[in-house]
C-alpha cells in the first residue's frame, strides 16, 4: 500500500466525487442527488453486473469488487471524495481501510452493517441460502420488467431508476447478487478501517437514514460513526433510497461535509 498522504496536501488539487451504487440497482439512483450537489466533477461507477458488463473470469465476490473498485480509482486523477450506497458503501469502506492513499474522504450509508452485532437482513439470508436464493432471484427477475420496476418504485426508487434496474441484464445481475452475498458471510466487517493508524485515516461521513430497514437500525450507524471517528448525519424519516426520496437533504449533507474539508 502506498504511504499515507495528509489531507492538507490535497488543497488546491482536483478532487472528483465518485459514487458507487449497490444491489439491485444501477447508477441511475444518483441522478436526483447529482442535480442538487454543489459540484460538477461527478463520476458514477457501475459495479460489474449492476449496469455494467461482467468481464470474463469475474467471480463477483466481495474481494473481486474491492479489486475492481481499487483499479477504477487508480485510473482517476484524484485524490477522490468517495461515496457508496448499499453494497457500494461496503466497497467504499474497504477501500478506506486498505487504500486510503487513493481518497481524500469517504461516505457510507450502510456503515451500520459493520457493527459486530449486525445480522444480515431476511432477503440477504435468503440469497445466501442455496436453492432458496436461486428461487428468489428467479422470482425477482423472471417476470415482466414492468412488474419489477413497479415494485422498486413502491420501495422508494424513482421511476427512472427503477426502470433502469428492471431493464438491466437480470440474469447477470442475479448471478452477481448470489455470488456477492454468499462470499460475504465471513467478512470481518467490523474491523474495516479501525486498525489503521490515525495518520492514515481519511475523514468519513456516515449517512444515518433512520428508516433504512437493511442496516440494523439507527443505533448501528451511530456506533459505526463513533468507531470510525467519522461525522454522522441523521436523515430522519428517510429510508434505504434516501438519495431519491429527498435529494436536497442528502446533497446538503454532502455539500456541508465537502465545504468543511475544503476549509481545513
Amino acid at each position: 500500500m502506498a504511504g499515507p498522504t495528509s489531507v492538507p496536501a490535497f488543497i488546491g488539487v482536483s478532487m472528483p466525487v465518485v459514487f458507487v451504487h449497490g444491489v439491485p440497482e444501477t447508477a441511475a439512483i444518483w441522478e436526483p442527488l447529482r442535480q442538487e450537489l454543489a459540484r460538477t466533477d461527478v463520476v458514477r461507477l457501475s459495479p460489474p453486473g449492476f449496469g455494467a458488463a461482467v468481464p470474463d473470469g469475474f467471480g463477483a465476490t466481495a474481494d473481486d469488487y474491492l479489486r475492481w473498485l481499487v483499479a477504477e480509482l487508480e485510473a482517476i486523477d484524484g485524490p477522490i471524495d468517495l461515496v457508496g450506497h448499499d453494497w457500494g458503501g461496503c466497497h467504499v469502506q474497504r477501500v478506506a481501510a486498505t487504500r486510503p492513499d487513493l481518497i481524500r474522504s469517504w461516505c457510507n450509508d450502510v456503515a451500520g452493517c459493520t457493527d459486530p452485532d449486525y445480522v444480515w437482513h431476511d432477503l440477504a439470508q435468503t440469497w445466501q441460502t442455496p436453492g432458496a436464493g436461486e428461487a428468489a432471484i428467479g422470482q425477482m427477475f423472471g417476470g415482466p420488467a414492468e412488474d419489477l420496476a413497479a415494485g422498486l418504485v413502491a420501495a422508494g426508487m424513482t421511476t427512472a431508476a427503477a426502470e433502469a434496474t428492471a431493464n438491466a441484464d437480470g440474469a447477470e445481475m442475479g448471478r452477481c447478487i448470489l455470488a456477492l452475498y454468499r462470499s460475504a458471510t465471513d467478512l470481518p466487517a467490523f474491523d474495516w478501517g479501525t486498525g489503521l493508524p490515525q495518520e492514515q485515516r481519511r475523514p468519513g461521513l456516515v449517512i444515518n437514514a433512520t428508516e433504512d430497514q437493511y442496516v440494523g437500525g439507527p443505533e448501528f450507524a451511530h456506533r459505526a460513526a463513533e468507531r470510525f471517528d467519522a461525522r454522522e448525519v441523521v436523515l430522519d424519516g428517510l429510508g434505504h433510497w434516501w438519495m431519491m426520496q429527498d435529494p436536497k437533504r442528502g446533497a446538503a449533507a454532502l455539500n456541508d461535509f465537502y465545504t468543511d474539508l475544503d476549509n481545513r
